[in-house]
């Protein structure tokens, strides 16, 4: 028997004596890339158009071969064809709906690939022509919003969110793909907050919502103008939607697991036994969940179980990204989060505890964690926890000064809140102090090669007024007043390191040169740690005379320290609690828009138009009521 062989259109026999013959729909597409019109001799071509099976490989093809001349002259027909996709959408034949739903995708990805480096403009009059733009684009979001609202199929309702990735992405420059106005005049954002809200169809089409609108919100982001995607979801308070929103992407610990199976090295503390769904959520772009994932019920508020919130999803995922100093992506959102009064107020609430389990690089100077159960605590210690566990894993040869900064900034951040609102969060200070004091002996043991680099004036000069913090408003915000003697005892037990510092900006202060005026602030900011060294060292000498000690204990040094606070004259520095808002301009512009540009690729290329077959999708259609 003939085999016969599909490609790009052409029905071949396997005997050589016929020559190919083409599929009726490629030779329908031909006559669209023609010069004639279409239907001017078949008035009904467009009808017997949508009843055929898409070949998506041969329209996308023919769109990319076009040159600029040739596109000119078919412009016409390709303006039909985008007006009749349209038309068709409004039909109660849901085959032609659902080809007329592909037809515009193939549209806009061979479109896309033919101006890649056009503007959204151009794209729009290819596809539409300017002067009828508006009133097409107001039909299609019309027609697509009654297709996610109304009572259709779940593969119906798939393609039409297809179609709306693909015209947010049409362009790889998301804040150039003019598209996106038409799609915001004429938004359908009720119909994706009703798929969301709806069990059933957040479970299949979950992902793909938040995803849209992410594309959405980020497309305003890189052009700095208002945002009316982040204004609506701001002002969503129906808690339903809200959880919904949160189910639809939400990263269990499955996701975390498989994060962590590429960092061999961090070690991933056990957790409590819950059930989780069997595959992880892809990241943002990349091939959708399973839904079963979507399906997961939140669990419950109670302090004997661990719970989780896309808080907790987030820093566990920041904990293992930032292993490899891709923290870059994380922390800008963190220190957004440390500024916002009301992130503060919720991650500093005592009555909103969980155990969060971050990973952590096991190094030889540090044991690996033994399984233990994590005591409950606001989720601001995770916070604290995770820029500690960053400061103390990579003080390398490729020294992170960015990302550096800004974990200390998010730190000071945190202070600053607690300190405004006196909030006695009971956290081990004393590990982030250690921290910091081994960072400040790094940046003087490395200071030749860092300075050929950096400014690391301005990260010393961070942490010490972090210290600076402590020192003058630690009583306001402090668990306890023994908190405030581990403090004191820190920076007496470590002073060498602060001496060195001293001396080493000094230098630099006084001699010629580009780090004079910052080495100078540093030198000054040390007052205070000075004046305390200087102040207890010979104390704790004149005891251990006295008293015939070679080593002091922790407990006889904290006792010398409690015993000659009142003695102790300090300086009162200002501006220790002040700090600019998080900016990503100008810095960071070129970083987002890169990373904006590169969620728009991944997305376009994981679109998948081919998953639903002629007989899947009539299967699906005879069973709808």
């Amino acid at each position: 028997m003939a085999q016969v062989d599909k490609k790009a259109g052409l029905l071949r026999k396997s005997s050589a004596s016929r020559k190919p013959l083409k599929e009726k729909v490629v030779l329908m597409y031909d006559e669209i890339f023609g010069l004639e019109d279409p239907a001017k001799n078949n008035p009904r071509f467009w009808e017997e158009l949508f009843l055929m099976k898409v070949n998506l490989e041969y329209l996308e093809g023919k769109l990319e071969s076009l040159d600029g001349d040739e596109v000119m002259k078919i412009k016409d027909n390709i303006n039909s064809l985008f007006h009749n996709c349209i038309q068709a959408l409004a039909e109660e034949h849901q085959i032609k709906v659902v080809n007329a739903l592909q037809t515009l995708c193939a549209l806009l990805r061979g479109v896309h690939q033919r101006n890649k480096s056009t503007s959204g403009f151009d794209i729009i009059n290819m596809l539409m022509g300017f002067d009828k733009a508006e009133l097409r684009m107001k039909a299609l979001m019309e027609s697509l919003d009654a297709q996610l609202c109304g009572d259709r199929s779940h593969s119906l309702k798939s393609l039409c969110f297809k179609l709306l990735l693909c015209l947010v992405t049409v362009t790889d420059n998301i804040s150039q793909n003019t598209i996106l106005e038409y799609v915001m005049i004429n938004s359908i954002f009720e119909a994706i907050l009703q798929i969301l809200s709806h069990t059933p169809s957040r479970i299949q089409h979950g992902y793909d919502a938040v995803v849209l609108l992410v594309l959405l919100a980020l497309k305003y982001w890189c052009s700095y103008a208002q945002n009316t995607v982040c204004m609506l979801l701001c002002w969503i308070t129906n808690e339903a939607i809200l959880l919904a929103l949160y189910e639809a992407v939400h990263l269990n610990r499955n996701f975390i697991t498989v994060l962590a199976q590429s960092h061999p090295e961090i070690d991933i503390v056990s957790t409590p036994s819950v059930a989780a769904p069997t595959m992880p959520i892809a990241p943002l772009g990349t091939t959708p969940p399973s839904l079963d994932m979507l399906a997961s019920p939140e669990l419950p508020l109670d302090p004997n179980l661990q719970t989780s919130n896309l808080l907790i999803t987030f820093l566990k995922y920041s904990s293992i990204v930032m292993q490899d100093t891709k923290g870059k992506r994380c922390c800008p959102l963190l220190c957004t989060v440390a500024t916002d009064q009301y992130a503060n107020s919720f991650l500093h609430d005592d009555n909103m505890s969980f155990r969060v389990n971050l990973h952590r690089m096991p190094m030889r100077h540090r044991k690996k964690l033994a399984d233990k159960s994590l005591p409950s605590r606001p989720l601001v210690c995770a916070v604290l926890d995770l820029m500690v566990e960053f400061i103390v894993s990579h003080m390398m040869k490729d020294f992170p000064m960015d990302l550096y900064v800004r974990c200390v900034q998010v730190i000071h951040k945190l202070i600053c809140y607690q300190k405004k609102c006196r909030i006695r969060l009971h956290y081990t200070w004393r590990e982030l102090w250690t921290a910091l004091i081994n960072l400040l002996k790094f940046l003087l043991s490395h200071e030749t090669t860092l300075l050929a680099k950096y400014n690391i004036f301005n990260l010393a000069l961070l942490v010490v007024n972090l210290f600076n913090m402590f020192i003058t408003y630690g009583d306001t915000f402090l668990p306890t007043p023994s908190s405030y003697d581990e403090l004191y005892y820190e920076i007496v037990r470590m002073h060498q390191v602060f001496d060195n510092l001293y001396c080493m900006v000094l230098r630099v202060s006084t001699n010629t040169g580009q780090w004079k005026e910052p080495a100078s602030k540093v030198t000054h900011a040390l007052g205070n740690i000075r004046a305390i060294i200087n102040h207890f060292n010979p104390k704790i000498e004149s005891f251990a005379a006295v008293n015939h000690i070679s080593q002091l204990s922790e407990d006889q040094v904290l006792e010398v320290v409690r015993s000659n606070y009142d003695t102790l004259t300090l300086k009162l520095q200002d501006g220790l609690d002040q700090y600019e808002r998080y900016s990503e301009q100008p810095k960071e512009v070129a970083f987002f828009k890169e990373l904006v540009r590169s969620i728009s690729l991944n997305v376009r290329k994981n679109v998948s138009l081919t998953t639903l077959s002629q007989d899947v999708l009539l299967k699906e259609f005879s069973t709808i009521s």
